[in-house]
């Protein structure tokens, strides 16, 4: 090594491996994208290795570069804790929260409870990044995630959010019933058309009903299928009558009270456990601390 990097340097390059760009970290800085270049072009003139991978479509990192990335990330998260840490002295919470979540959080659990975080402290800076899988969010320079039901790493903290049981729900718009015919058991929706969800890279959200000690799988006909990114979007498409929609029963509620949605086999909608948040196990910075003290408050359980 020629010389030491400086710690600004390496944020500088983990901000363009995670923008995934120079011009997107030059935004999300503040800089001008030439100074962005320049300071890459430092680091790797400095250890004497390439760290990115350029061309003129995309940005990767090398081996050595992804090697560095996975090495000082953790680092340089718990030097940004200390001085937040340091700066929160005074009383005030600072700095900023950034959560990884399923889209299945972002219509209605989400919103209420970052406005009360936000009430609370205004001046922490919220970043949300949506996706679906189980990551490591330490890796992923996350502070914390919201799953349901996930098998969570043995260094990882626990606590639910929002309400501790939700509903699912079948329903459909008038004219697609009255077109189709009212399913009156859980076996004639075999012949019903369906607005499903697929997991990223994965299967389909299953169609499973319970009533009483009785559970059932069902296998509809697909008619749309949706990422589960575009969890909220179903209904709309359910409203103008493309098929059957499964979804969260709030998520419906709305819909069914105005007419827009008719509900369909009541008696066959089952609850699972409602979401989690999950964390690393040692010492949380104040922003984190915080917004975990806004889910635990209560302050939006239903």
């Amino acid at each position: 090594m020629k010389n030491s990097v400086s710690v600004d340097d390496l944020a500088v390059f983990l901000m363009v491996l995670r923008e995934g760009g120079f011009r997107a970290a030059a935004r999300r800085l503040g800089v001008a994208p030439s100074k962005i270049s320049t300071t890459i072009t430092r680091v790797e003139a400095q250890l004497g290795v390439p760290m990115l991978r350029r061309t003129t479509r995309s940005l990767h990192a090398t081996d050595a570069g992804q090697q560095l990335a996975d090495r000082i990330a953790p680092l340089l998260s718990e030097l940004d804790a200390a001085c937040v840490e340091a700066a929160n002295l005074g009383g005030e919470v600072k700095g900023r929260l950034k959560l990884n979540v399923p889209g299945a959080v972002v219509p209605d659990i989400l919103p209420p409870l970052l406005a009360e975080y936000r009430t609370r402290h205004p001046s922490v800076e919220v970043e949300i990044i949506v996706e679906s899988d189980l990551i490591d969010i330490v890796a992923a320079g996350c502070d914390a995630g919201i799953r349901y039901g996930s098998l969570l790493e043995q260094d990882m903290v626990s606590i639910p959010i929002g309400p501790r049981k939700q509903q699912l729900a079948l329903a459909a718009s008038p004219a697609y019933l009255q077109a189709h015919g009212v399913p009156r058991k859980p076996e004639e929706l075999t012949a019903h058309d369906a607005i499903r969800y697929r997991l990223p890279g994965g299967p389909l959200l299953p169609w499973d009903l319970q009533s009483g000690k009785r559970s059932v799988r069902v296998e509809p006909v697909n008619r749309l299928v949706l990422s589960v990114a575009a969890l909220d979007t179903g209904r709309s498409y359910a409203r103008n009558g493309i098929g059957i929609i499964y979804a969260f029963r709030n998520w419906l509620d709305e819909d069914m009270a105005t007419g827009a949605l008719v509900p369909i086999l009541r008696d066959w909608w089952p609850t699972q456990e409602g979401p989690h948040l999950y964390y690393p196990s040692r010492s949380a910075p104040a922003p984190l601390r915080a917004f975990i003290d806004v889910c635990r408050s209560g302050a939006v359980t239903r």
